[in-house]
């Protein structure tokens, strides 16, 4: 079993991510969490924690780990510290302690965030933490989804390195999409875009 660093643990996409992690036969999930009253709730889950804080040193968060998710994000009240220092942060210590591969949870538009009529701070805190992970040397996956809502997942996206139109995805799919992408044997070093569609999640990645 691998363990399976989540930043942004505690997020709506986060948990998605734990519960999915929780139920594989392949990874362990660790909760990467801010404070320790975060940490005793995901310890009544049974599922380890560490307390860290992606405006600090993470050094300590990623010993010992084998592979690392990156679901965190500061709703837009911290973009720079957050979203995007705090991921390359994160992608320092994984180079540190020479985690196997890096999932990155972006966005749709990140590619060109100058294109953006009002996302354009966020998108380029994404596109320069993206360009950040390609930069490393590690292996990664970059997953760029549209936008997020709350229905019931059903296991299909339509999957493009840039789709050719915008739309949303539950976070169910997303949460499913981040943790296949873990796999060694799909979407290394790859960067795409994904919306609710047709294609079975597995059957999209395998076609990268």
């Amino acid at each position: 079993m691998e363990k399976v660093l989540v930043a942004g643990a505690h997020g709506t996409t986060g948990q998605k991510i734990i519960s999915l992690l929780k139920e594989s036969q392949y990874f362990t999930p660790i909760a990467m969490v801010r404070n320790q009253e975060q940490a005793e709730r995901f310890k009544s889950k049974g599922v380890t924690s560490v307390v860290a804080d992606l405006e600090n040193d993470l050094t300590h968060a990623t010993k010992g780990m084998d592979k690392v998710i990156f679901a965190a994000g500061s709703k837009g009240k911290n973009l720079k510290a957050v979203d995007q220092e705090g991921a390359k942060r994160l992608i320092d210590a994984s180079k540190t302690n020479e985690v196997k591969k890096f999932v990155m949870l972006s966005s749709i538009g990140a590619e060109h965030p100058e294109k953006s009529d009002q996302l354009v701070d966020y998108l380029k805190a994404k596109h320069n933490a993206d360009e950040y992970l390609k930069d490393s040397g590690l292996k990664y996956a970059i997953v760029r989804p549209g936008t997020l809502n709350n229905d019931t997942g059903n296991g299909k996206i339509k999957l493009a390195e840039i789709l050719e139109s915008r739309g949303e995805i539950p976070r169910e799919d997303v949460a499913q999409t981040l943790v296949r992408a873990l796999h060694d044997d799909t979407a290394n070093d790859a960067v795409f875009e994904i919306i609710s569609g047709g294609v079975l999640i597995g059957e999209a990645l395998d076609q990268l």
